[in-house]
């Protein structure tokens, strides 16, 4: 069966996303998969060297540069949860973050639309409350850029400091609605149309114009595109399209749009879900049309847009990459503070994964799928953030104890904490 198309917008080629976990650890499918086409596709300077080989004797190519190094993840399978449910349960193992893909995408649409030149000095602007901002910094780095990313200023600490380490300019704000000019997204975008105006371009140097560039995760098409080109085929391509369910949580929605936009055609049973934290109001969009959560409510919302311990999902405004995901997602599950926090704690205890608490949402929703659907299902999700970039919020019990979020888990206690 041919693979679906989508807009004209996605008729440019990009290269592949995600950063490669580990090429030692690549299933015998993925591994195919990447000799017979992520390699051949790589440009000249970044092929591969089929005389390497690992320890198992498979072919390992070589390619250039960390964002070569980004596309062709294996999936696994998580034994607790599959066991616990009779389900197979599948994740998608990013290695660093699922935003990986979004920005070298991002990237590199702007350089073949001719936006921005790498070693002139140009810098990628983004609002983001980490994990693209990190994603940025990294490539940017690695292709001959500078980056600025605004973040809201109540995000954990670890986060602030892995962006100044990779050498970007990290302005935190105060948090505030998306309608304010100041909002971190709003301000990134300011940012950028101010960059290079004055004397200091090297325009009026003489040399070669340095631009400012706003990455603009939330309505950029390009983050949509990248999973519809690659997320998704890599996880038809390693199930064979035997799938019953996706469970995903949204912030920007360009994941479970990409993803969704291209496997429900070739799956038409497929029935895709979103996992969404408390505060945000996708759920409520998805189930009732109306983008609206509890705690928005007059006098009750204590903190900007997500009212959650919870950080990388959840929002509560449609963006144009979401728009490309409606009438698509058949349903959505409410998850609360303490059932992500638990299921980290599971999944550390059980399985050794150490994850962030977007990947926890995911975990949650995919449990209530699998007691959804039945035994002998299954259902692919995202590990999309590690544990190492929450240590002073989700995975802190002293920030937790601050905040009310229960998060003690007896040595013999299950997934009973999904309700």
């Amino acid at each position: 069966m041919p693979p679906p198309t989508f807009a004209p917008a996605l008729e440019k080629p990009l290269l592949l996303g995600f950063l490669l976990g580990s090429a030692l650890t690549l299933t015998s499918t993925a591994l195919l998969y990447s000799l017979l086409v992520v390699l051949p596709q790589r440009s000249a300077g970044k092929s591969g060297d089929p005389g390497r080989q690992d320890a198992a004797g498979r072919g390992v190519g070589i390619v250039d540069g960390v964002d070569g190094l980004i596309g062709n993840t294996p999936m696994m399978r998580i034994r607790s949860l599959s066991k616990a449910t009779g389900c197979t349960i599948l994740f998608l193992n990013p290695g660093g973050s699922s935003k990986d893909r979004v920005a070298l995408n991002i990237i590199n649409t702007a350089e073949r639309s001719g936006l921005i030149r790498p070693h002139t000095g140009s810098t990628i602007f983004e609002g983001t409350v980490g994990s693209t901002g990190i994603s940025i910094a990294t490539i940017a780095r690695a292709r001959g850029y500078r980056a600025w990313i605004v973040m809201p200023d109540d995000q954990a600490r670890e986060k602030y400091e892995l962006l100044e380490k990779l050498g970007a300019h990290v302005e935190s704000v105060r948090p505030v609605s998306i309608v304010d000019k100041r909002q971190f997204v709003n301000l990134a975008k300011v940012r950028a149309e101010e960059f290079g105006k004055g004397k200091e371009n090297g325009n009026e140097r003489g040399g070669q114009e340095k631009t400012g560039y706003f990455a603009d995760q939330f309505e950029n098409l390009a983050n949509f595109e990248t999973h519809f080109r690659t997320t998704g085929p890599e996880i038809f391509e390693q199930t064979g399209g035997k799938i019953d369910a996706i469970v995903l949580g949204a912030g920007t929605g360009g994941t479970i749009a990409g993803i969704t936009r291209y496997l429900k055609p070739l799956i038409p049973t497929l029935r895709v879900f979103l996992a969404d934290p408390q505060g945000s109001g996708l759920y409520n969009r998805v189930r009732h049309g109306v983008m609206y959560a509890p705690q928005e409510a007059e006098g009750t919302r204590r903190r900007h847009q997500v009212d959650t311990v919870v950080e990388g999902v959840g929002i509560n405004r449609v963006t144009k990459n979401f728009e490309l995901a409606e009438g698509m997602v058949d349903d959505a599950f409410r998850v609360s503070d303490e059932e992500a926090v638990k299921m980290a704690r599971f999944l550390v205890r059980e399985d050794g994964l150490f994850v962030g608490s977007s990947s926890a949402i995911n975990c949650v929703g995919a449990v209530r799928v699998a007691r959804l659907l039945g035994p002998g299902r299954t259902i692919v999700t995202m590990l999309n953030d590690s544990g190492q970039r929450h240590l002073t919020k989700f995975w802190s019990d002293e920030y937790l104890d601050k905040h009310g979020v229960p998060h003690d888990l007896r040595d013999d206690e299950g997934i009973e904490f999904v309700s």
